[in-house]
């Protein structure tokens, strides 16, 4: 009996060469220069601004350098789970802070023994995919796993002793805890917020039907939808404006029912009124009062916990968990063994580029990240030529950071350009570091994306092919 022959998926081959042409084809880089429309990022960014400075104030008073900076990635938790009801954004921005916290304990512990940076890189890697696992199952979202590998690689390269593990692990938790206080600040005087932007952009998405017509309703039931989660998480039987808000969403779905049965709807006018007020941060502001019938009772959803654990065994996050590990240690290894500087920094570029939703989407992060690179290491150069103090660059720190929060929504490449920059001094935060660094950024980054952008095109699933709507096979 003549024995089996193992014959090559042909069509997946295919489909993976098609996918990697699309990552060099003019459509995929126009789209990454694309600007999208975002709306209430200017709170966000400055509670994250703020956070950042306080702890670097801090730190400059008591002449702690290295500990400001290792506090400073602690309060970059504040950027996670913005928009989302306070309730459920204080566990969400606490679990992040311990995993800020966690991860630069792991990467001082790997610093004081002394391992070599082969080892180093297959630890962080495990960390990386662990990282893309939970964030991702617990829909943490925000600058994404990232940051907690950053300031692990940051820790392993600052400790040498127990006590330096001390100073991160202090310093780390300090700063989180004063990112997640600055977060939910806001709490005390508007703890309405997010349901008044949720419900102001289920407005929005209704009254945009008038404008697009039938094509817009899917997008004001799934906007409308979001709102009545946030309600939901915060809801209380005996709050008035919470029961206003409610009718106002009823309005919109009545709207929405009449669109999509042909039917007039007279209100669609009065949702911009209601809309501007909604966004109003004002404690004074009132809204055309609508009563709702009776007192509603609304389904309060299972929370993000339990949510999550039951997301841990999601096929699609352990593809793309297995799809980090394998990047990061392909581009660490590879950068280790062309002798750059920080090989630890393309295993971050690996990971980054595997954010994406879909192979499309990654490809277009990883040109963003590419291009926002090269230009925030010539920015951070420019700056570290200088040989400024630390107050100088403490405040070029918070200032970068806030610029990112503020475009994150629109342009990654953008953002990219602000963090690569405030990355980058925080790493001379009392250090001697050079403008010569950012070349260092510059060649780690470059093996991190192409190494991503080539495991995300050999293991792409054949049910993706948004790239192809994009850039069709010839």
């Amino acid at each position: 009996m003549p024995l089996a022959t193992s014959v090559p998926d042909r069509s997946r081959l295919r489909h993976s060469r098609i996918a990697l042409a699309h990552s060099l084809s003019p459509t995929a880089w126009r789209e990454s220069l694309e600007f999208r429309s975002a709306d209430a990022t200017r709170a966000p960014a400055l509670r994250v601004g703020a956070a950042v400075l306080v702890v670097l104030v801090a730190g400059g008073l008591l002449d702690l350098p290295h500990p400001a900076g290792f506090a400073a990635l602690g309060a970059l938790a504040s950027a996670f789970g913005r928009h989302e009801p306070y309730s459920q954004q204080a566990g969400k921005i606490a679990v992040v802070g311990l995993g800020v916290v966690g991860y630069a304990a792991l990467g001082a512990a790997v610093g004081t023994t002394g391992a070599a940076m082969w080892t180093q890189i297959a630890v962080l890697s495990v960390a990386a995919a662990i990282a893309f696992w939970i964030l991702g199952a617990f829909r943490l979202s925000g600058p994404g796993p990232v940051i907690l590998i950053f300031a692990a690689a940051g820790a392993a390269g600052f400790a040498r002793t127990a006590v330096d593990v001390r100073d991160v692990v202090v310093a780390t938790a300090l700063g989180a805890l004063v990112g997640w206080a600055v977060a939910m600040l806001p709490a005390l005087h508007h703890p309405h917020g997010p349901a008044r932007l949720a419900v102001a952009r289920a407005l929005a998405a209704v009254a945009a039907i008038e404008r697009d017509g039938e094509r817009a309703v899917p997008g004001a039931r799934a906007a409308i939808a979001r709102a009545h989660e946030v309600l939901a998480l915060g809801f209380s039987r005996t709050d008035r404006h919470t029961h206003e808000l409610l009718a106002l969403l009823d309005a919109a779905e009545t709207v929405v029912d009449g669109a999509a049965s042909g039917v007039a709807a007279d209100r669609v006018a009065e949702f911009a009124l209601f809309e501007a007020e909604l966004r109003k941060v004002r404690r004074d502001i009132a809204i055309p009062r609508v009563d709702a019938a009776g007192a509603p009772v609304l389904a309060r959803p299972a929370g993000f916990a339990r949510e999550g654990f039951a997301r841990l065994r999601d096929r699609a996050l352990l593809v793309g968990a297995g799809r980090v590990l394998l990047a990061a240690l392909i581009a660490g290894w590879f950068a280790e063994a062309a002798g750059l500087q920080h090989p630890l920094w393309a295993t971050m570029g690996a990971m980054a580029a595997l954010q994406g939703a879909n192979y499309r989407n990654t490809v277009q992060r990883a040109i963003q990240r590419l291009l926002g690179n090269v230009a925030g290491a010539v920015l951070a150069a420019a700056l570290l030529a200088l040989s400024l103090d630390y107050w100088p660059y403490a405040l070029a720190i918070v200032v970068l950071q806030t610029v990112a929060e503020l475009y994150v929504m629109k342009n990654y490449a953008a953002t990219s350009v602000a963090v690569t920059a405030m990355a980058l001094l925080l790493t001379g935060l009392g250090a001697s570091v050079g403008p010569e660094i950012a070349l260092s950024r510059i060649a780690d980054t470059l093996v991190g994306v192409v190494v991503g952008v080539l495991v995300a095109a050999a293991t792409i699933d054949r049910a993706d092919r948004h790239h192809l709507t994009a850039a069709p096979a010839r």
